[in-house]
């Protein structure tokens, strides 16, 4: 299964290029660290470790060539796995909380995708739980670039610390510049929290899995054709499920939901967009129908995929 998901044309529309951040990259980088202790640094027991992982990696990127780096060595891992296309997560937010000259960043990160086979676009992201201002100086910032391979905004972090709707100004600038609204919602907060999203007027929704628990929300996402962007081995590392078995993505499925598989963090979460699929075959009972239908999920879904890449090609397993 594994070499046959390999081999199969595949999207990633949601990975976080900081996330990406493998520890060979900050050897790379020059992180005056051993191997092992770089590896407990990537190593959490729920959420909130996980956020704080997170930060000391970002801490690790100080200059837009550390950027170009990382975009470099995530980009080729990505067409390694037959990955054509890519909307790439960027935290602008925590640029401007380093006081990074966050233009400078993009502009490197742009240059560094244009030399790559895969496709890329990109979505600029804002911390929640640091208020609205701080979320309309990224909506600003990716609103100036709508022209020059932003095709969304969303927000991140701590679910809880900062609901969408305190942001409804940011999302309607992003909205009047033609960007795609896609905050993260129901990965660690409950139905209500995708309500809201959806409110908001959010094309996609960045996890989304506690809509399982509401048969009403599940029926208007598919009646209304709305995907969550969902990552299997990103819920069970953070804690958002109890453990694989019990992961919704079967169950939303099941129930007509627009899903897409990705990474989220995959070098916080030792994955791969492949190991996803695998996962979802393997732990979830996904035929090879299916899984050919959720790897077109990620073209459909897609702001900018072209029209060509909606159906994934490839012989029947085995042949």
């Amino acid at each position: 299964m594994r070499q046959w998901v390999e081999a199969l044309e595949k999207a990633e529309l949601h990975v976080h290029l900081e996330g990406a951040v493998y520890p060979d990259v900050l050897l790379e980088l020059g992180v005056d660290l051993s191997p092992d202790q770089i590896a407990a640094k990537y190593t959490y027991a729920d959420f909130n470790g996980f956020i704080e992982a997170f930060k000391w990696v970002v801490g690790c990127l100080r200059t837009p060539d550390d950027f170009a780096l990382v975009t470099r060595r995530l980009l080729e891992r990505l067409a390694a796995q037959n990955v054509r296309y890519a909307e790439i997560i960027l935290s602008v937010g925590v640029m401007f909380l380093r006081k990074q000259d966050a233009a400078a960043i993009y502009d490197a990160v742009v240059r560094e995708a244009a030399r790559s086979p895969v496709e890329v676009w990109w979505i600029c992201d804002a911390v929640r739980q640091f208020g609205a201002e701080h979320v309309m100086e990224v909506a600003r910032f990716a609103a100036d670039r709508a022209q020059d391979r932003v095709v969304a905004f969303g927000v991140g972090g701590k679910e809880a610390l900062g609901p969408v709707e305190w942001f409804a100004d940011s999302f309607a600038l992003a909205r009047e510049q033609g960007l795609k609204l896609v905050p993260h919602a129901g990965e660690t907060e409950g139905p209500e929290s995708v309500w809201n999203a959806v409110r908001m007027g959010a094309a996609r929704i960045g996890h989304g899995i506690r809509a399982a628990g509401d048969p009403a929300l599940t029926r208007y996402l598919r009646d209304h054709d709305i995907p969550l962007e969902l990552s299997i081995t990103s819920n069970v590392a953070t804690g958002a499920v109890a453990g694989v078995a019990v992961h919704p993505v079967r169950r939303l499925f099941d129930a007509g939901v627009p899903i897409v598989l990705n990474t989220d963090d995959p070098a916080m979460f030792h994955t791969s967009l492949s190991a996803e699929f695998d996962l979802a075959a393997g732990e979830f009972g996904f035929t090879e129908d299916e899984i050919r239908a959720v790897a077109a999920n990620g073209f459909r879904y897609g702001f900018r995929s072209a029209p060509t890449h909606t159906r994934p090609s490839l012989p029947a397993m085995g042949q």
